[in-house]
Parts: C-alpha cells; structure tokens; sequence
C-alpha cells in the first residue's frame, strides 16, 4: 500500500486536537531538524515564532550545513544537541524520515513531530514502536498558535499594526 496519509499504519493513529495540545503543554524544548536561514522557508517561520515570547519553548536548530540561524547556533545533528530535545520537528523529505525517527528515538526524544505535506509510515511505526508520540502532517506553530490565542479568524496573529495599504 503506498505511503501516504491514507494509508492505515499499524500500532499507530494520528493523535486527536486534546492529544496535540498535551503534547505541546508538557513540552518544553524543541529540535529543528532541517532549519534553514532562508526566510522564505517553513522551517525559518516556524524558528522565528517558537524563538518569540509567543512560545515558551527552549528550541535547537539542526542542519549540517549552518552555523547559525536567527543568531541561534546550530548543531549538525540531534546526537550532537546539548540536551535531549522534548520534540523533534522535522522538516526534511519524507525518504528521510524513518532515519530521522531512528535519531530522534536514539538520543531519547519524546515526540515526533512531522510537517505539513510529510508523512512516513515506516518512520510512524518506529517511533511509536519506540514509545515515542506521533504527529504527522501538522505545523507546531500553527497547533501552538491555534492552542495558545495566536490563531484567529483573519489567520495569524503578527502581532503588527500598520496602517499601510
């Protein structure tokens, strides 16, 4: 069966809204696996939010080719990360996700956490096999903003007033 977000994936279903907001309560540091210095990135817009005070959350970039993102160092991978991460948000390939699931289970992870448009049914199965939650084909910062006051009927809450046309 093909590997997409219709496909059912043993042992694993995707967590409902209550599941993602306790995960994202009782989390307090986040791994970017896939960070990009390019602001017309996802992974660049979802650094910029979870760094803001509009998210209390300890967050590690990770990419092997930067050194520093948002003036934020950046560590080549998630064995190399300082502490072990609550969440591993990835924004990668979706081939490139069971490896990531394999990381992310070994240096201890809570949470896996895949963008929007990813989805992995091998790397679903590791990591809840490894007892790891699963989230897939979401955005952390549209959940946080959306169970936090930043998401509102106009869209997304900039926080910028400008009467510019």
């Amino acid at each position: 069966m093909a590997d997409s977000a219709e496909a059912p994936i043993d042992g694993w279903a995707p967590p409902g809204a209550s599941a993602r907001r306790s995960i994202l309560e009782r989390s307090r540091s986040v791994a970017i696996v896939g960070a990009s210095s390019n602001p017309a990135r996802a992974s660049n817009f979802v650094a910029t939010y979870l760094l803001s005070s509009s998210a209390d959350f300890d967050v590690y970039l990770i990419n092997p080719r930067e050194s520093e993102i948002l003036g934020e160092p950046v560590y080549p991978s998630l064995a190399e990360l300082p502490v072990v991460p609550d969440i591993v948000d990835v924004f990668r390939r979706s081939d490139d996700l069971p490896d990531i699931a394999d990381e992310a289970i070994g240096v201890g992870a809570k949470v896996f956490w895949v963008q929007l448009g990813l989805w992995s049914a091998e790397a679903a199965r590791r990591a809840s096999g490894a007892g790891l939650d699963v989230v897939m084909n979401r955005c952390l910062k549209i959940e946080h903003a959306r169970f936090h006051g930043g998401l509102h009927l106009a869209g997304f809450d900039t926080g910028v007033i400008s009467s510019s046309r």
